[in-house]
């Protein structure tokens, strides 16, 4: 597929000698300048790209490629929400990265969601797992906590100078992913949501115009597929890039633990559309077929944003 934004280039007329051997020198010290830039090589088509390019085996690994540190934001420092823990790439060579904010479910702690932090900003993200205000809040209330949590990231925390405040996203896991979808609505400018096993009692969300990807568990018997997450993308736009993913032989309770599977497609899916990194549309697009951990897959290709 060629990127809506890919430059034809035409081919120049034939030279004189010396004027090719000059092009072949400048060749040769573009390649050797862009052999020393590894990860930053490709910064001039797309700012944003961060990390090296990608293969199955990096974004199923249980660690990516940056070292990463992390930092405990307590409850009573902030407002809005519960506080949490922002997991960061230690280096900052490679300049800002975009952000995330995580919210746990009904009667969870970020430590339902913990293992997602370090696994998602060893990739190349600012990761915000966080508590909400109270263990039994609402998919409403969590979307405005997700919301809360990324203004505090972008604009207070310790953190904010590594962060692009334009190229930032949410996710959440049952009543916290309904909160994402509802963070989604609010926010337009998010980049960004994956609700995993989400649950809502609102079933339609055609206001939504964020990429937004939503993992299902077929064997779910707390949020079943029939009356959330398929509807919640059923009433995505069709316009919209969107996907679903119903994991095989799960539970509504699978995002709560590592998983390889959640862990490749959100990667892709963040990488993808917070970092505009079209070398990961190869993971989405065309979509993922059957397997013994994917159940169903739906999805709009080639992706647009």
């Amino acid at each position: 597929m060629q990127h809506p934004h890919t430059r034809t280039t035409h081919r120049p007329r034939r030279r004189s000698g010396s004027r090719l051997a000059a092009a072949a020198a400048a060749l040769t010290a573009v390649v050797g300048l862009t052999a020393l830039g590894g990860p930053g090589a490709h910064a001039a088509d797309n700012p944003y790209e961060r990390g090296p390019a990608p293969s199955t085996a990096s974004i199923e690994a249980l660690r990516g490629p940056y070292a990463v540190s992390e930092v405990t934001v307590s409850r009573v420092a902030v407002s809005g929400f519960g506080g949490g823990t922002i997991y960061y790439p230690t280096s900052t060579a490679d300049g800002t990265f975009g952000a995330i904010a995580v919210s746990p479910g009904y009667t969870g702690t970020q430590s339902s969601i913990a293992w997602l932090g370090p696994r998602l900003a060893s990739q190349g993200f600012v990761v915000f797992t966080i508590d909400t205000l109270t263990t039994l809040d609402q998919p409403d209330s969590r979307g405005r906590q997700l919301l809360a949590a990324l203004d505090y990231l972008t604009q207070n925390s310790s953190v904010r100078g590594r962060i692009d405040s334009s190229r930032l996203g949410v996710m959440g896991h049952s009543m916290g992913g309904g909160g994402s979808l509802e963070a989604a609505r609010s926010r337009p400018s998010l980049q960004a949501a994956i609700p995993l096993t989400p649950w809502n009692l609102d079933k339609t969300w055609p206001e939504i115009t964020t990429p937004t990807l939503i993992f299902g568990a077929d064997g779910d018997t707390i949020a079943p597929v029939a009356s959330h997450a398929e509807p919640f993308y059923n009433t995505l736009p069709s316009s919209l890039d969107r996907a679903y993913l119903e994991l095989n032989g799960a539970t509504h309770f699978t995002p709560n633990t590592s998983n390889t599977t959640i862990a490749k497609y959100s990667i892709s899916w963040l990488k993808r559309f917070i970092d505009n990194d079209t070398r990961y549309e190869q993971f989405l697009c065309p979509v993922p077929r059957p397997s013994l951990t994917i159940e169903e897959y739906r999805g709009n290709c080639p992706h647009t944003s």
